[in-house]
């Protein structure tokens, strides 16, 4: 279980300033009581390798169904803070983090430089596949990932691109015919969040006017 939330600044970092030019960025946490054993809070500017790597991983996709230039001069931040751990965090904070960011988008969208152009492209959504005793599975819980031979992480927009694809032979290696398997598993997936987050937009799909 993730909490999401969007907050809006009126700024940029200073390599942007004065280029009309906004950003979207991510912060992640897993909250101590989201593990057992507790995991120990990660204090300011001190955080470990894996965090920063999905927060990369949750700016690259939201960004990859961006247009920067229509939001100005502003930075958008999409804080993902996980409840409870059951593997999936990353991916879970892609598909949620796009809905908050819509509805930042939303509330901000009579400030933009063109109120009638929409920021956003189209959405975009992530999904774990993994093989785990010889079988292929979908969004993979924890007891199913720490177990994978094979482990994948797919992030893909709602016209059918990846952002990222993050493969490993955790245990065992892959072969072209396995990972195209995997890949159109992760696809079917992807398809399911994709028409979750169109419904769930409703009028504001597909978030132009």
């Amino acid at each position: 279980m993730i909490l999401c939330t969007a907050s809006v600044e009126p700024k940029v970092p200073d390599w942007l300033s004065g280029q009309n030019h906004g950003w979207i960025t991510a912060e992640y946490a897993m909250l101590p009581g989201s593990t057992s054993p507790r995991k120990g809070r990660e204090r300011s500017g001190r955080i470990d390798g894996r965090t920063y790597e999905i927060q990369r991983l949750i700016g690259r996709s939201l960004r990859a169904v961006a247009d920067l230039n229509a939001l100005g001069e502003r930075t958008i931040t999409i804080d993902c803070d996980v409840l409870e751990a059951d593997g999936g965090t990353r991916t879970w904070s892609v598909t949620a983090g796009l809905m908050a960011l819509v509805d930042a988008l939303r509330a901000v969208r009579d400030e933009l430089p063109d109120p009638t152009q929409s920021p956003l492209r189209g959405t975009v959504a992530a999904v774990s596949v993994g093989v785990v005793d010889g079988q292929a599975l979908l969004d993979l819980d924890y007891a199913e990932d720490s177990r994978a031979d094979v482990d994948m992480n797919v992030v893909m927009t709602s016209d059918g691109r990846f952002v990222e694809v993050q493969g490993t032979g955790e245990r065992a290696t892959f072969s072209q015919d396995e990972l195209n398997a995997l890949l159109d598993m992760a696809r079917a997936g992807l398809g399911q969040l994709l028409e979750i987050q169109r419904d769930i937009l409703g009028h504001e799909w597909p978030l132009q006017s």
